[in-house]
């Protein structure tokens, strides 16, 4: 007996996989594809019955073959008092996953997720040390942005409303370590077909997982930022464990390879301000030793503390003298202005809920609290 084949979600599709969809399944020209892509990211229409210029007969072929539909939902929405947004999106099988939008004067940053949880567990990140479930899917990244557009189009008076001009992929996650999905959806925000952001718009974040970046020069065209931290790699191993497999040297040779032969574009660098541990002027000299022939800049990020954690952030005064030792060496600094700290959406502050596949979060609050933990067995 011939069995129907399972049908598809095309929110987990980009442009080029939506063309062979329609042309290798359904034997239909590829340009209904792009229809559908509009349709959906742009007009927000879900239903294959509201797209109007579909015919009859695809509209059929449609409804046998796929679906469109958001497989996350919000449990809950918080608004600080400095206008960030921040949501809490329920996924299918009951995990959970947090997106901010942090809009400034000039512009709106959304910050998405790229995985249940994280599992690099760099020692000052919240998201971290709550260990790692799973990679989210291309639906449950672009469905992010899906639902902030049309969240967002709720609030303010009409030509006041927030609106998204930039998305880093920054949030909860190690987004190289979800590479395929997470290039398809980058590849739909810089769609103009779909969200029409400018690559320059779109940023990825990464811890430095080397091989991915050498592998991502090459598909995407969105900027790029690496989350340093420390100039040394002694330090580095503490704060970013991944600094073991992929020492300073070597990453900062990627660095150097990634914008090679586009002069007019840099690679940003993210150091968050630790007191007494990364922030000395001694390790600001390291740090311009380190960028010196580096095309980047260095954002200088104040660190949000979480529950029980170890580290406190340095003062205003030591991040202000910090950024003037390494602008005294050529090096272009910014101070990240904390947002969203009142309702846990600052940056690190991350957590959401899910299943710990690691354990991490047991072992770290066993150690943290001295006190048994009883692990459920699955």
């Amino acid at each position: 007996m011939e069995t129907k084949p399972q049908k598809i979600n095309l929110l987990n599709f980009d442009r080029a996989a939506m063309a062979r969809f329609f042309a290798e399944d359904l034997a239909e020209k590829p340009f209904r594809g792009d229809q559908i892509l509009k349709w959906v990211h742009q007009a927000g229409v879900t239903d294959f019955d509201a797209m109007t210029n579909i015919s009859k007969s695809l509209r059929q072929k449609l409804h046998e073959r796929a679906y469109v539909q958001l497989p996350l939902s919000i449990i809950w929405e918080k608004v600080s008092e400095d206008g960030t947004h921040k949501w809490l999106l329920r996924l299918e099988e009951g995990n959970s996953v947090e997106m901010v939008f942090i809009p400034e004067a000039r512009r709106g940053t959304l910050c998405v997720s790229s995985q249940v949880g994280c599992a690099l567990d760099c020692s000052f990140c919240s998201t971290g040390k709550q260990g790692f479930s799973r990679n989210l899917t291309v639906a449950e990244i672009i469905g992010q942005l899906w639902i902030a557009v049309r969240r967002l189009a709720a609030y303010g008076k009409k030509g006041e409303r927030p609106v998204i001009t930039n998305v880093v992929m920054m949030g909860m996650g190690e987004p190289l370590l979800n590479f395929d999905n997470v290039v398809s959806a980058m590849s739909l925000m810089m769609e103009d077909l779909a969200y029409g952001l400018s690559k320059h718009r779109v940023t990825l974040s990464t811890s430095g997982v080397i091989p991915a970046m050498q592998r991502l020069k090459d598909v995407s065209e969105a900027a790029l930022a690496v989350s340093l931290h420390a100039p040394n790699d002694l330090l580095r191993n503490t704060l970013v464990p991944l600094n073991k497999k992929y020492p300073l040297q070597e990453l900062m040779q990627a660095c150097r390879d990634y914008f090679k032969n586009q002069p007019k574009r840099v690679v940003t660098f993210e150091y968050v301000m630790l007191k007494g541990i990364n922030d000395t002027p001694e390790l600001a000299r390291q740090l311009a030793d380190l960028l010196r022939n580096v095309p980047c800049k260095l954002n200088l990020i104040p660190f949000n503390p979480f529950p029980l954690t170890e580290y406190q952030c340095s003062s205003f005064e030591v991040i202000r003298e910090f950024q003037s030792l390494l602008q005294k060496s050529g090096i272009h600094v910014t101070i990240r202005k904390t947002r969203g700290d009142d309702i846990d959406a600052a940056c690190g502050q991350l957590v959401g809920k899910f299943q710990d596949r690691t354990r991490r979060n047991d072992r770290w609050l066993k150690k943290r609290l001295l006190i048994p933990v009883v692990v459920a067995s699955d």
